[in-house]
């Protein structure tokens, strides 16, 4: 997995808890709500995985119950091992969902690992470059998604969608490190994970107006 995608994720988090203007904080404090931030996405994460679990243990229950219980194995001798039955259309959808729910945790995971062990500085650094870039540029970054929300009032906006957008538009128009259509995607992700349900076509459209903007190629 990349250092720059953990960065991006656990950079939102770290926006989130932002409650006064970016400026008035100093690195000790960043350093201090990076800290909280991964403790929240590994918390987040290992309910996530328990409530899997959980889940997890009833489907088994299930699979047992019905396996024993269907007419092929009913005759069958009981010193005898089941044999397999069709599952349902629904069993499955509710096994798939599971899953999903299980890699996202699994993954959440794998990001707080790699911010904390040393050898992977690079997604602290990562983030530093994020967190400065927007102390330096906050009111032209804010501008920028003013101008390109079509009238919309950006102290209206939801505030994670505001952060996702600040993120790439840091990314794309001052760090310019990583490939515009790979920031542009892990941006849209990262609203369908933490925002409504309009807010990845939402940050996709702001940001294809900001690469038109300011002709970023």
């Amino acid at each position: 997995m990349q250092a720059r995608r953990a960065a991006r994720e656990l950079t939102l988090i770290l926006f989130s808890q932002f409650d006064k203007k970016i400026t008035e904080y100093s690195s000790k404090d960043v350093d201090e709500m990076l800290l909280k931030s991964v403790r929240i996405l590994t918390n987040n994460s290992t309910e996530s995985l328990q409530l899997t679990v959980g889940g997890l243990l009833e489907m088994k229950e299930y699979v047992d119950n019905f396996e024993t219980d269907h007419p092929n194995n009913l005759s069958r001798p009981i010193e005898v091992s089941n044999i397999p039955v069709p599952l349902t259309s629904d069993f499955s959808g509710r096994i798939e969902e599971m899953l999903n729910i299980a890699e996202k945790a699994m993954l959440a995971l794998e990001i707080a690992e790699m911010a904390t062990l040393e050898c992977q500085s690079d997604v602290k650094d990562y983030i530093n470059k994020i967190v400065n870039k927007y102390k330096e540029y906050s009111q032209e970054i804010d501008k920028t998604i003013q101008e390109c929300s079509k009238g919309w009032d950006i102290s209206r906006l939801v505030k994670i969608d505001k952060d996702i957008l600040r993120i790439a538009i840091i990314e794309m128009v001052y760090l310019k490190e990583a490939p515009m259509k790979v920031v542009i995607d892990e941006a849209i992700e990262l609203a369908k994970k933490y925002s409504t349900e309009d807010s990845a076509s939402f940050v996709n459209g702001i940001l294809a107006k900001v690469v038109r903007k300011e002709e970023l190629k």
